[in-house]
């Protein structure tokens, strides 16, 4: 049974996609991407509702990423909170204190890649873009049509 204490990574919403050292991750309700490293993305990756911070703690080092500290593990819940990427909203650990100080304490505490998210708005209409497609390129009719897209295709195979 899953700890009220205990973060929940957010599911619904979002377009989750892998790479080798980071995991991006687009909502769908804030069109807001989101690019996690990879110390941000073990801990999203961890915070399922059963997994207490120290547990989180464990299987970091477990995996071999390094030994790190509860306040580590924080400071990315901390950030994930911040970028509406858990479910509900968890206490902040540092409240009250400046980014630099946090940074200064985990930093010299730890020999492991700090956990970063990096974000970006993107328009709404990026994703419609994206979601469009031309099955015949100079066709009048033939856009493949899905939620919001035009339904003629340009000359070099574009909605318009």
């Amino acid at each position: 049974m899953n700890n009220p204490n205990n973060p929940i990574a957010r599911q619904n919403g979002l377009v989750v996609q892998e790479m080798p050292d980071e995991v991006l991750v687009y909502d769908l309700d804030t069109n807001k991407a989101h690019c996690l490293n990879g110390s941000a993305a073990l801990v999203w990756k961890s915070c399922d509702g059963n997994n207490s911070v120290a547990d989180i703690v464990k299987q970091f080092e477990s995996n071999g990423n390094g030994k790190v500290t509860e306040d580590f593990v924080w400071l990315a819940i901390d950030q994930l909170n911040d970028n509406n990427l858990l479910e509900g909203k968890v206490a902040p650990r540092f409240a009250g204190q400046s980014r630099r100080q946090v940074l200064k304490t985990i930093g010299l505490a730890s020999m492991v890649a700090l956990p970063v998210i990096a974000s970006l708005v993107a328009p709404q209409n990026a994703l419609g873009s994206v979601s469009c497609a031309c099955t015949d390129p100079g066709q009048m009719t033939q856009c493949q049509t899905m939620a919001g897209c035009p339904q003629t295709c340009s000359a070099n195979g574009q909605c318009v």
